[in-house]
């Protein structure tokens, strides 16, 4: 893992779950009972819920498993296309591979325990505490232009459905064009970012935020209802770099075939996931909010509505739609 500040050495040591009394996390920690309070409350800032309990000390509530690199790649079980990269803190996956995308290599993985700037889709925070969920980004190249990746977000969330399949979890469903949602709520979000000449080629930062255990003071923060894996999984949630690792190899299984044959092999497995289809709609656009019905997605995965009798193919990037029943 890249860098190893404090607060990933105190993290390391409560992830057990287990109780450590403040004098001896001070003490392995080599830092003063004052200067270990104040990585504790830094650590709570970021939404973790580090428990203190009185004669007893310091603990999660649940033990916990911090990502690292050897562990993703034994996991993954074949020879890794591309490097993965785990860092304690960023801005955001997204900015990193945007800051080094030339020298990166095709399908290279970022992967972060902290974001102070994680980001969905129209600019909305991704709020992640750390060491409970998964901030990933991929990195891929493509010879066309940013007009030949239309439905790549279809693409990418069928790949998460099947990542979560393998682990046991089922039962998802995707809502137009980048959420995958539980019955409890939205369990992980989708942000592709795209830069390239309109002839090609063009290169796409592919950001999945998927929430493993959300803390209820996160799930009382945020505005819509969110699933996590653990509640999907009784929970014990499977070892988070279980989970990475699965991401990682349906990304770039499921990259690779877009790039070669487009939305087609992906649009079946959409249709019997489509979480809008056959659905009444209000779709939120800079004109105003209409009503429609859901009749699935076309050949680039744009969403079909019906509205007053006329089906209209929206976009992503110009509208929001929710369901209104």
């Amino acid at each position: 893992m890249t860098g190893s500040p404090l607060d990933r050495a105190l993290l390391k040591e409560l992830a057990a779950g287990a109780p450590v009394s403040g004098s001896e996390l001070a003490a392995r920690l080599g830092v003063s009972r004052a200067a270990l309070w104040k990585h504790v409350a830094d650590l709570r800032a970021s939404g973790l819920p580090v428990e203190a309990r009185s004669g007893v000390g310091y603990c999660l509530p649940w033990p916990t498993a911090l990502l690292d690199p050897d562990s993703i790649m034994q996991a993954l079980g074949q020879p890794p296309h591309a490097p993965v990269s785990v860092y304690w803190k960023l801005d955001s996956t997204q900015n990193e591979l945007l800051r080094h995308q030339d020298e990166r290599p095709d399908l290279s993985v970022v992967l972060c325990e902290r974001q102070t700037s994680g980001r969905g889709r129209r600019g909305r925070q991704w709020l992640a505490p750390p060491a409970l969920n998964i901030c990933l980004s991929c990195l891929k190249r493509f010879p066309g232009g940013p007009a030949t990746l239309s439905g790549l977000s279809i693409a990418v969330g069928v790949c998460v459905v099947r990542a979560l399949a393998r682990l046991g979890i089922d039962g998802l469903r995707l809502k137009w064009p980048n959420d995958i949602l539980a019955d409890q709520g939205k369990l992980s979000g989708i942000l592709i970012e795209v830069n390239g000449e309109a002839e090609g080629p063009t290169v796409a930062r592919i950001g999945i935020g998927l929430n493993v255990r959300l803390p209820p003071e996160i799930q009382a923060a945020l505005e819509q209802p969110a699933a996590d894996v653990s509640m999907l999984c009784s929970g014990i949630a499977p070892d988070r770099n279980r989970i990475a690792a699965a991401l990682i190899r349906a990304l770039w299984d499921g990259l690779r075939c877009f790039e070669k044959q487009g939305l087609a092999p992906f649009r079946e497995e959409f249709a019997a996931l489509d979480f809008l289809y056959e659905k009444p709609l209000l779709v939120h656009a800079p004109g105003g909010v209409r009503q429609g019905v859901g009749l699935g997605i076309d050949d680039m995965g744009a969403l079909r509505v019906d509205m007053d009798g006329t089906v209209t193919a929206l976009y992503s990037g110009e509208v929001s739609v929710r369901r209104s029943g």
